[in-house]
């Protein structure tokens, strides 16, 4: 949902003015700084007179791009890693951007699904997104040997030129890594210095690295000087199309190829060779532009005398573990942005008309006729809550699908984290699991999975982010972001709470497969719910050690002391003797935890807080004619944990149970008006006190 104000995004813009006066005032010292030369000056050409390499209170500000000039910028992104650190980057440029944006993401399959979701779901204003196929490019630049750790991907900024569209004359180009600390339009202006020979703007590599003799056999590539780096480059495209780049890099890469082994810094270093033999090329650009963090940056020369930063860049495989002595301010200024909250961003661009994201008319007419003094306002809000969804949080390798696979379907909060580990070890299966987080909280996530040795271990676990906004949690958006990925033919619809029996995956694999189950026959497998009281309990191997706890009172049927009508028509009693599946009818309000076909009915998201959530799910499975079957042999134990915020207030507010019971009847006219007569046999659970879920 697109916010009412910024009471929080000014917040951090004071944050980051003060981490600009204190590094204005750490580094404001007087180091001798000899200024760079220029590609022009090292080719006997006088230098471009930006006033040096740094922008000076001498130089006049440049003017910038009008208001609602549409500025283009390209990012080369592969894989579940560099998607997050873009997330971060694109943060950055939207906290100060003041035009309208178009991004041209040239990504492989993984980062074109998790992106393409992301800026679907941010609904940013004025921001456009064009995705290009990295596979297509691939063979372009296949040939070139590359040692760097970016590997093949390293070297597609040299194809843009072809690969963006042809009438597209001039893009900012940017590596991952890097986070504004300025307006973008301001790198854009830069544009305007450009003579009518030179085609890239690039700052000077702030390193010896080109200069060679770093250690025995050090043989870089050629470069002017100390070469330019290329995590910031801004192209003139339209000039370099009739300049024929793509023959003139290729022809430079094959030559120097034939003493060379390999390109150590991938693109850049074919970037520095071409400027070497075509030095009227470049426009060196202000180094502020592109504050280099390597290993042996020479980048305090530049920031101990610029009056202000541009543009950070992690150009160290470190990345912020990277061995520099001001990298707390560095790294503070990274954090601001990478747990900045992003629904924030959704900002208008006042007096710029653009077409707005898909689906925000129909939204905000939506909310405007929302009476805020309906005392369900909040619930009505929440249900029209767009939230921002980063699938496949962290890299996720899924096995080959088999035919009968299942994968284990769940969502949590952060109060829930510690169940994960135990869960991990219960089900070896695949699981996509939705977490409903802040941006600081999923930095906290990402710190607890790479801790855990048990979950990071598992590459078969996808985890999906719903960034939180609104005051009740949307439990069942959350489990349909989970169900939408999962990847095998069966899903096991669960909650985090729950500990399914150690043999309860390839049990159910089987059971798929005796019971010769198909897309085409409507069966949903019931999984007999249980729970223990206890924190510490042993937990039975079998289904004969679970009714000895039973009989001893260890273990009861889920709610029973609470809600035993949830889960009564399970019938635990035939349960008991059962040796074959058995079939049961619905009943009201019956929510059981069941394993059915992916492409199953998703769940109702205006059920969100407590209440009614799961039984909903199950009245529309009955709906749709789902044969309930109970399995013999399978169980799964909800684990005791503090009550949720959302149960705490079921409990014990009657305006909250009043709204849920509002939902219920809008439920049921929704289900007459679908199925008609056959959905009266309905009406009767509606008629009952709520339920818990």
């Amino acid at each position: 949902m697109l916010p009412r104000g910024r009471p929080r995004a000014l917040g951090a813009a004071a944050l980051l003015l003060l981490l600009l006066l204190i590094g204005f005032f750490l580094f404001g010292g007087d180091l001798e700084y000899e200024s760079p030369r220029g590609a022009a000056a090292l080719d006997g050409d006088p230098p471009a007179d930006l006033g040096g390499h740094n922008l000076s209170d001498c130089v006049p500000p440049r003017p910038l791009p009008p208001k609602c000039e549409l500025l283009h910028v390209a990012i080369v992104c592969a894989g579940h890693n560099s998607s997050r650190d873009l997330n971060t980057l694109v943060k950055s440029v939207l906290f100060y951007r003041k035009n309208p944006l178009h991004f041209h993401l040239v990504t492989d399959a993984v980062a074109r699904n998790i992106l393409e979701m992301l800026f679907h779901t941010w609904m940013v204003p004025a921001v456009g997104v064009s995705f290009y196929d990295l596979e297509e490019l691939k063979p372009q630049v296949s040939w070139i040997p590359n040692k760097h750790y970016s590997g093949l991907y390293g070297l597609m900024k040299l194809v843009l030129p072809g690969a963006l569209p042809p009438d597209l004359a001039r893009v900012i180009v940017l590596d991952t890594d890097v986070t504004f600390a300025s307006d973008i339009a301001e790198l854009w202006a830069l544009f305007a210095h450009f003579s009518d020979k030179q085609v890239i703007g690039l700052v000077e590599n702030q390193s010896d690295w080109y200069l060679g003799n770093l250690w025995r056999n050090h043989r870089p590539w050629p470069a002017l000087g100390r070469g330019f780096n290329t995590g910031v480059i801004l192209l003139r495209l339209d000039r370099l199309r009739q300049a024929g780049w793509g023959q003139m890099w290729k022809l430079t890469a094959t030559r120097e190829l034939l003493t060379l082994p390999a390109t150590s810094l991938a693109d850049q270093d074919i970037f520095n060779a071409v400027i070497k033999e075509h030095p009227g090329l470049v426009q060196p650009l202000p180094c502020v532009w592109n504050v280099q963090l390597s290993d042996h940056t020479l980048a305090e020369r530049c920031y101990s005398e610029a009056s202000d930063l541009k543009v950070i860049h992690w150009n160290s495989p470190k990345k912020l573990r990277v061995k520099n002595k001001h990298v707390e301010y560095f790294r503070n200024l990274y954090l601001t942005f990478l747990e900045y909250d992003g629904n924030l961003l959704r900002r208008e661009l006042f007096g710029c008309p653009s077409p707005p994201p898909p689906g925000t008319e129909q939204l905000q007419r939506a909310l405007a006729q929302l009476d805020e003094e309906d005392a369900c306002f909040e619930f009505r809000q929440q249900q029209l809550t767009v939230h921002r969804v980063h699938i496949s949080f962290l890299p996720h390798e899924p096995l080959p699908p088999r035919p009968h696979d299942v994968t284990l379907v769940a969502q949590l909060s952060m109060d829930r984290l510690q169940m994960l580990e135990a869960l991990c070890r219960h089900w070896p299966g695949p699981m996509s699991l939705a977490l409903y987080l802040t941006d600081a909280e999923a930095q906290q996530f990402l710190r607890f999975v790479e801790a855990s040795a048990v979950l990071s271990a598992r590459q078969d676990v996808a985890y999906h982010v719903v960034y939180r906004e609104g005051p009740l949690y949307p439990v069942n958006e959350l489990r349909n972001v989970a169900l939408a990925q999962a990847l095998t033919p069966y899903v096991f619809l669960s909650d985090v709470d729950f500990l399914p029996a150690y043999s309860l995956y390839d049990y159910l694999r089987a059971s798929i497969e005796q019971l010769k189950l198909d897309s085409e026959r409507k069966v949903a497998l019931v999984v007999p719910a249980f729970e223990t009281l206890h924190y510490r309990f042993s937990f039975p191997s079998s289904k004969a050690e679970l009714l000895a706890l039973l009989d001893s009172g260890s273990l009861y049927t889920f709610r029973y002391h609470e809600w035993p009508r949830g889960h009564a028509p399970t019938d635990y009693a035939r349960w008991r003797e059962a040796q074959t599946p058995y079939r049961v009818q619905w009943a009201a309000d019956y929510e059981p935890y069941v394993v059915v076909p992916r492409d199953c009915p998703r769940y109702d998201p205006r059920f969100v807080g407590f209440g009614w959530n799961k039984v909903a799910h199950i009245v529309e499975l009955d709906a749709q004619e789902y044969e309930l079957l109970v399995l013999p042999e399978a169980f799964t134990i909800h684990l005791p944990h503090a009550p949720s915020l959302d149960i705490s207030r079921f409990r014990s507010s009657p305006a909250y149970r009043d709204c849920l019971q509002a939902l219920k009847d809008e439920f049921h006219q929704d289900l007459s008006r679908h199925y008609g007569a056959a959905a009266l046999k309905y009406l009767t659970a509606l008629q009952q006190p709520p339920g818990p879920a």
